[in-house]
């Protein structure tokens, strides 16, 4: 599936990077994404999702390749400096200050602004429900789910023109896995292209406009996510089966 090259917000070229000198996870990744486009890093274990998730936020610096936002190289620069250019990520783990308040931590998201945190936090609140009525609990005492959303919605905060997903369905219930999908569905009807690194590949594609495929590195197949799903050789490799 080819990406209109007008519309790209994110390109990712030929990427390697990890976290030992000499030992690269990535092996020359590729990705594009477009804007407003929601697009699924799916892989087994070890395929340097997680990686390629924290190399383009930042928190690792690639030592071969370009990561370009809005047509400029952002490689190597540190996470804040990439927080600030409108990239946002939300880890699988660590993702909520368990000390502060549900609106604490909505605030902190929003740290590097100098605006109105009102007006963000009720656009927030909007989105997510339940995080208003926990307002005042402090993040420890969630649920797993609701954790989740709160990491989702402190990224938010910033408004980012991307937001990259680690494993957002980690340990959660198949029934909170649902509504966290829903909630990221949303997000991106409403404009933010997102990143989404998941596991739970069947899902994942069946939401996503498109997919790639890592595998040891690098990506190997790569289209739309619907169609990723129901290829039989995805499909025996990567989803635990002949296709969806």
């Amino acid at each position: 599936m080819t990406v209109n090259p007008d519309s790209l917000i994110l390109e990712v070229d030929s990427v390697y990077a990890g976290y030992v000198p000499g030992l690269d996870i990535l092996q020359g990744v590729n990705l594009k994404i477009a804007q407003g486009e929601m697009v699924a890093i799916i892989g087994p274990n070890g395929a340097g999702k997680s990686t390629l998730a924290k190399t383009i936020a930042g928190l690792l610096s690639p030592h071969k390749g370009e990561i370009r936002l809005n047509g400029q190289n952002i490689a190597g620069l540190k996470a804040n400096q990439i927080v600030d250019r409108g990239i946002c990520y939300v880890p699988q783990l660590a993702n909520v200050f368990k000390a502060l308040t549900v609106e604490e931590n909505l605030e902190m998201g929003a740290f590097i602004r100098n605006t109105p945190l009102k007006p963000l936090k009720a656009k927030i609140y909007e989105t997510f429900p339940r995080l208003k009525e926990r307002r005042k609990q402090l993040a420890g005492t969630l649920s797993g789910g609701e954790r989740q959303m709160l990491a989702m919605g402190r990224a938010l905060m910033l408004n980012p023109p991307v937001l990259i997903l680690d494993e957002p369905s980690a340990a959660l219930s198949p029934i909170l896995v649902d509504e966290v999908f829903s909630k990221v569905q949303d997000i991106n009807r409403a404009g933010t292209s997102i990143i989404l690194v998941e596991q739970n590949a069947s899902k994942a594609l069946a939401m996503s406009h498109r997919g790639v495929v890592l595998d040891a590195g690098r990506d190997c197949y790569e289209g739309a996510g619907p169609d990723l799903l129901n290829d039989s050789k995805v499909g025996a490799l990567y989803l635990g089966g002949g296709g969806h």
